[in-house]
């Protein structure tokens, strides 16, 4: 089974890992709608079971408008690509799973680098994917306990 987490957002990324795996591969969110459906066409390409864990984020304090739009629109485009692929998928919140991973950040990516670094030692993690690498991982563990 194939495990993908995806972190929404510009500065958010996609990780993806099967059961068996010591480490996440991971890559920052593509830019484009086209590019994350062809980087979710490869990935699903030979499996034959896989699944998504998307992020549930909502509006925070002190956004604006423009970005909150922004950031629902590609929200939007991530839920069309995996629907079109038909991937299944489930909704955690960033609560949930960093409760899990042991890694509550309060907004700051540099908790949930550290904690990629510290599971996944030897992997390069940067602010963009060590939170898309910890939601595979969080998946991955949530799988293994027979579902979310």
């Amino acid at each position: 089974m194939l495990i993908i987490g995806i972190d929404p957002g510009k500065s958010g990324g996609v990780g993806w890992m099967d059961m068996a795996a010591t480490a996440p591969m991971a890559s920052k969110m593509p830019e484009t709608v086209h590019e994350l459906a062809a980087l979710m066409r490869g990935l699903i390409e030979d499996e034959t079971s896989l699944k998504v864990y998307l992020e549930r984020v909502h509006a925070m304090p002190g956004q604006g408008v423009t970005s909150m739009f922004s950031f629902g629109q590609g929200l939007g485009q991530i839920e069309g690509v995996l629907a079109a692929l038909a991937i299944p998928y489930e909704w955690v919140t960033p609560q949930k799973w960093q409760a899990a991973m042991a890694c509550k950040t309060g907004g700051d990516k540099n908790v949930s680098k550290r904690k990629a670094l510290e599971l996944f030692p030897g992997t390069k993690w940067t602010h963009a994917t060590a939170d898309c690498a910890l939601i595979c991982e969080y998946g991955r563990r949530m799988e293994l306990r027979g579902g979310a």
